[in-house]
Order: structure tokens, then C-alpha cells, then sequence
């Protein structure tokens, strides 16, 4: 079967991080698609033929680890922060404004406590690690 503008075509989603169907936006020459849509994130991009992509090496368990300025596991430091705190936690939204010391619940990264927070950026303490996040968008 031809591959057509417009037809379906499995390519790699960067953003998916998966092999999945694609609508061929237009093509290189007669038999290779250029510019690919993805069916699941709608993402447009380069065609990635799933089968030349590597895989990726699974490694043994994550060492914890430790805040630059403090030398403790970030996880005792969020607790001991959490434990301070009596703010109720408020839904991570990228519209959303956080200041210093709101405690958010990300769906991802679970319970943090804003440390610095900038115009469209926000340090977040999460239990495993320390996280740069967006918000005050509109």
C-alpha cells in the first residue's frame, strides 16, 4: 500500500515518546512522507521511522538526591518544609499565579512547596527532586 497525503502512517511522536498513527502532512518523494501529524497530541513534526529508533537502556534504581546548599536528601528537606507549612494546596495549573511558600499538587510530581518564584517560572520542592515549572500563563 502507498503512502499518500493524508493517509496513515505509524511514525515516533517526540512528544508522545511513542510508535504511534500519524496523518502524512506532505511528503519528501514519491515514497517517503516529510511532515507528519500525530492522532494522539496532534503534534505536527518530522516523519521518525519507529524502527530506527533506540531504545532506551533501562538502568537499576535512582540514587536520592541531595539539595546543593543543604547536603540533606531532598526528601527530608520537603517533608520538614511540608511539616511548616498550614497553606492548603492548590491544583498545579500552568494559568495559575504561585508565589513563595503555596503548597501545589502537580498530577505528576505529587505535593510541592513553591521556593522562588519568578514572572512565568517557579521553583517547586517536590518529594524527589526540585523542579523548574511554568505558570501565569494566559
Amino acid at each position: 500500500m502507498a503512502v499518500t497525503v493524508g493517509g496513515d502512517i505509524l511514525s515516533f511522536c517526540n512528544k508522545c515518546k511513542l510508535a504511534l498513527a500519524h496523518i502524512v502532512m506532505s511528503m519528501k518523494d514519491q515514497n517517503t512522507p516529510h511532515k507528519v501529524q500525530c492522532r494522539t497530541c496532534q503534534a505536527q513534526h518530522a516523519f521518525k521511522d519507529p524502527s530506527a529508533q533506540k531504545v532506551k537502556k533501562v538502568t537499576g534504581p535512582k540514587k536520592e538526591k541531595k539539595d546543593k546548599n543543604h547536603g540533606i536528601p531532598v526528601s527530608e528537606l520537603w517533608q520538614k518544609e511540608l511539616d511548616k507549612t498550614v497553606a492548603k494546596s492548590k491544583a498545579y495549573s500552568i494559568k495559575v499565579v504561585f508565589n513563595k511558600g503555596d503548597v501545589i499538587d502537580h498530577v505528576q510530581f505529587g505535593l510541592g512547596i513553591v521556593q522562588k518564584s519568578a514572572p512565568d517560572r517557579i521553583d517547586v520542592l517536590f518529594k524527589t527532586d526540585i523542579k523548574t515549572l511554568v505558570h501565569n500563563r494566559t
